[in-house]
């Protein structure tokens, strides 16, 4: 066995080991926000005892998502406004357009919801499985976003843990409410 305490890495080797991607905060925020509004969009528009229309269901998460992302870059674009530098400029189309995470975050609801209206599964079946899948994503986030801050596996994973508390929040209340 050899001795290993004797072995120095030059500091680019240790560094490049260590260094992590980074998820883009704003990205992050929207992701999640988008996950969320999603989950609580589904289980809304589940139709309890009336006709299942999973088609303008999908439509109404995208809508909703759309008019969401824009009206939160909008909201920076004022407070830009407010703070002083009235200037119109392109990095007042990019504030809105930063808000595309919250759109892609809703993506996998919609394709769910879709499958449902091509007839592979019941509505009930296609929300259980959104509202799954963006509990288990909300999990990724937080676990992601903690191992690229510098966290270990356990405080990464309760990290995660804490985030889906929100997905199964959602999944209670839509229990309770049907």
């Amino acid at each position: 066995m050899s001795d290993r305490a004797g072995q120095v890495r030059p500091d680019s080797v240790a560094r490049r080991r260590i260094v992590r991607r980074r998820p883009p905060q704003q990205s992050l925020f929207s992701g999640i926000y988008g996950l969320v509004m999603a989950s609580a969009l589904v289980a809304a528009l589940d139709a309890t005892g009336g006709r299942a229309e999973p088609g303008p269901d999908a439509l109404w998460v995208l809508l909703t998502a759309l008019a969401s992302g824009a009206a939160h870059g909008y909201a920076h674009v004022i407070a830009q406004r407010a703070s002083g530098d009235g200037a119109a400029t392109t990095s007042r189309l990019r504030s809105v357009l930063a808000e595309w995470p919250l759109v892609a975050a809703v993506l996998p609801t919609v394709g769910v919801l879709l499958v449902a209206v091509a007839g592979w599964w019941a509505e009930a079946t296609a929300v259980d499985a959104a509202l799954l899948f963006n509990t288990v994503a909300l999990f990724g986030c937080g676990a992601w976003a903690a191992r690229t801050a510098g966290h270990g596996w356990p405080s990464s994973c309760r990290a995660g843990g804490l985030d889906m508390l929100i997905g199964l929040a959602i999944i209670v209340a839509n229990s309770l409410l049907k």
